[in-house]
């Protein structure tokens, strides 16, 4: 049997989810929903979705930060243009887009709490 799994939505541990929501969303995100007082909110830009949650809510299993995403975008130009555009929204920008010996075209960002993000296009589906 072959199942077709859709996107996952990883979990971002930040110490306050209004404050890492506002962030997100002075970077073209969309806070979908939640707050810190219930200790998780969902996020999202196009079809991109994360849920940003605090220590309280994740006490009970005990994970901890910062954690790395990985974005996977459609073109080298599309990541080029994501980092011009976070650039401008004052990101905490960590590397500039550049293609790495190992085929992808990637930059790195921050957040708030120290998750980084790395921004990619797999150079292998242009050939």
């Amino acid at each position: 049997m072959t199942h077709r799994f859709p996107g996952a939505v990883p979990e971002i541990p930040v110490s306050d989810v209004d404050e890492a929501a506002a962030y997100y969303v002075s970077l073209g995100f969309t806070k979908d929903w939640g707050d810190d007082a219930g200790g998780i909110a969902g996020i999202s830009r196009g079809e991109c979705r994360m849920f940003l949650t605090n220590n309280g809510f994740r006490e009970m299993y005990d994970t901890h930060g910062p954690v790395v995403i990985w974005l996977n975008l459609n073109s080298k130009a599309e990541v080029d243009e994501v980092y011009r555009d976070w650039h401008n929204r004052q990101a905490k920008l960590i590397s500039p887009p550049e293609s790495k010996p190992w085929k992808l075209h990637e930059f790195t960002a921050a957040d708030l709490d120290g998750n980084l993000f790395r921004v990619f296009f797999d150079l292998r589906q242009d050939l």
